[in-house]
């Protein structure tokens, strides 16, 4: 009898390798009401100037988009101070970061990233046939000692999230350039920037300086959270003319649909909505912080929009139990047993009946009999 492997195409053992993302909860059955605080969204949505330039694309539906996103990376590179030339575009972030491990990384190469890493690097590594290699962090922050130490001759590229998500921590600039001069020239670090616009400590830099004047830096940026088109699924990064060469080369030739395109390009624009999520974040990150410490949780200290709480290991004081007890009265947090934190949800800072809401039902939970 034939075996079943011959009877049907199977996929690669390396691709089965691989533990498929799960995006949080969107919705909870039974619930009146749901305030949605799992996926980093902003309370803000996206600007008004962006919805009238998605909706002004709607007779052109029928037509293919700007294939090389030109309008936009031209917007980006006004907003930055950057060549456009030296920045593309992709269907969110995530695509730009399998792009490069897929440009860069091949069987028997490794890829690095930190314990608590986005979830994407080791997916992106694997589907590229690499190896995902994790170097310890301390506190809940990426150490640049750590990972150094795991650099081998293997190494052909580093994902640092700065801030990192699920933690909400960051490291100083001058640490991340201490990593990039302990790389070897030929590994490449990605610099994951994806909440660089809620950060506000003067010693952080989103990683532009390193991307435009070091060969083998690559810094990723997404339209998703501070501009609230998560929808729209908008990504760029800048670089290397010759890593943004790699990546043209193998992208889809339309991987930016044109309504995205335009949203973005008038969202760069409105720098009053941006300003206004700025400040809603600088006001209820610390405000929620404050809140839910005193209740007796633990709060990783956070520089973007999100709050990593941790949770007791007794019966009925435990995440889960806190995830069940939040959802049933309509707030979803997002588990985060996935990273390796199975005592840890992740709360997103949301509007204020939201954030006002999950502190009083979190303080209920706390103080709830067990007996």
């Amino acid at each position: 009898m034939s075996s079943p492997s011959l009877l049907r195409p199977q996929p690669h053992p390396h691709i089965l390798a691989i533990e498929a993302y799960v995006p949080g909860k969107s919705h909870v059955a039974g619930t009146a009401k749901l305030h949605k605080l799992s996926s980093n969204e902003s309370p803000l949505g996206a600007s008004p100037k962006a919805i009238d330039a998605f909706r002004a694309c709607a007779s052109d539906l029928g037509r293919y988009p700007d294939g090389s996103s030109w309008a936009l990376r031209e917007a980006i590179g006004r907003r930055y101070g950057l060549d456009p030339a030296r920045i593309i575009c992709g269907n969110g972030s995530d695509d730009l970061l399998g792009l490069l491990a897929h440009a860069f990384l091949g069987g028997g190469d490794e890829g690095l990233y930190s314990e608590y890493g986005f979830l994407e690097y080791p997916i992106c590594i694997r589907a590229a046939k690499g190896t995902p290699i994790v170097a310890k962090e301390t506190d809940k922050t990426a150490s640049v000692d750590a990972m150094l130490a795991k650099v081998s001759p293997r190494t052909k590229i580093v994902y640092l999230a700065n801030p990192n998500n699920p933690t909400g921590t960051y490291i100083p600039f001058s640490e991340v350039k201490r990593l990039q001069m302990g790389l070897p020239p030929g590994t490449l670090l990605v610099i994951d920037a994806a909440y660089a616009e809620y950060v506000t400590r003067n010693d952080y830099a989103a990683g532009v300086e390193l991307a435009s004047s070091c060969e083998n830096v690559v810094m990723t940026r997404t339209f998703s959270k501070i501009h609230g088109l998560a929808n729209l699924r908008v990504g760029w990064a800048y670089g290397p003319a010759h890593v943004v060469d790699a990546l043209n080369r193998i992208r889809g030739p339309f991987n930016l649909n044109g309504p995205a395109q335009a949203a973005a390009v008038a969202s760069l624009g409105d720098v009053e909505h941006i300003e206004a999520a700025i400040a809603h974040n600088a006001h209820w990150l610390p405000w929620l912080a404050q809140a839910i410490s005193a209740l007796g949780i633990e709060v990783t200290p956070s520089v973007g929009n999100f709050l990593l709480l941790g949770f007791s290991r007794e019966s009925g004081r435990s995440a889960a139990d806190a995830d069940a007890f939040l959802s049933a009265r309509g707030f979803i947090l997002r588990a985060v047993a996935a990273y390796g934190l199975p005592d840890c949800l992740r709360l997103t800072v949301g509007a204020e009946e939201a954030n006002r809401g999950v502190v009083a039902a979190l303080a209920e939970f706390m103080a709830a009999d067990r007996g």
